[in-house]
């Protein structure tokens, strides 16, 4: 299948799917009370982007996750590398890595809002605990993909430690680390706008919490939409730096 007919093919179920929302309300199967038609919600979507309020709180959401992402990204690429090259200190460390992947993060939240309170430094902090596991996990995966011939022959042929990473490790693991990058990014916005939903003054999580507890119905999934289309993007971004940098493997 093609990749025109693929997206063709999505997009109408999506649209489907939306028609049927629009439809199950109007005929009343579905108390708009409950469930507002998608033209409301579209309706208050594109007024909540006008609005300088939701920017503000949606530039601190922003701001977290990136700043997040900036912090986990050499520190979880640096950790999973020295996990995945050393042997000894993998086998000592990397179970670790491996158990706390699998604990659900949020039960952590509450000890990070009694360290570190619900200002900005805890929701950035929770962000990067959210994503350091896969993103170490993924790059201990890039450093063991690489075959061992090709380290040995850089050696053979006298490649210094930085040669050695700039020419066989980092065209070797780059596309998986920028698969992890991608799933690390999408746990960190994770993180932020829990930790925003959770406890604090500032962020769409925030905004977000707000709506559901006052039952404005068409503001929450206007906003849950808004975080949907932002993840999307930064996902469909990275993906394709993934595909474009993993395509001498094909």
């Amino acid at each position: 299948m093609s990749r025109s007919r693929q997206l063709a093919i999505q997009l109408g179920i999506v649209v489907a799917l939306l028609l049927a929302w629009e439809m199950i309300v109007q005929t009343g199967v579905v108390d708009a009370r409950l469930l507002p038609p998608f033209s409301e919600v579209i309706t208050r979507f594109w007024a909540i982007l006008r609005d300088p309020e939701v920017l503000r709180h949606l530039g601190v959401t922003t701001s977290e996750v990136l700043l997040s992402f900036v912090i986990v990204t050499p520190l979880g690429i640096g950790l999973g590398l020295l996990l995945g090259e050393n042997d000894y200190i993998g086998k000592a460390f990397k179970s670790f890595f491996f158990f706390m992947a699998s604990v659900p993060k949020s039960v952590f939240l509450p000890l990070f809002i009694l360290t570190l309170g619900i200002g900005f430094a805890q929701k950035v902090a929770f962000g990067v605990f959210q994503a350091i596991f896969v993103l170490v996990i993924s790059s201990i995966a890039a450093a063991e993909s690489i075959p061992p011939d090709f380290v040995k022959m850089g050696r053979a042929f006298g490649a210094t430690r930085r040669q050695q990473y700039q020419l066989i490790y980092l065209p070797a693991m780059l596309p998986v680390i920028v698969e992890g990058l991608r799933l690390g990014m999408i746990f960190s916005i994770t993180g932020v706008l829990f930790a925003e939903m959770y406890v604090s003054r500032a962020g769409l999580g925030h905004l977000i919490a707000n709506w559901g507890s006052r039952f404005e119905l068409a503001n929450l999934l206007a906003g849950i939409l808004l975080a949907t289309l932002l993840s999307i993007f930064i996902n469909e971004t990275l993906r394709y730096f993934e595909r474009r940098l993993g395509a001498w493997r094909i």
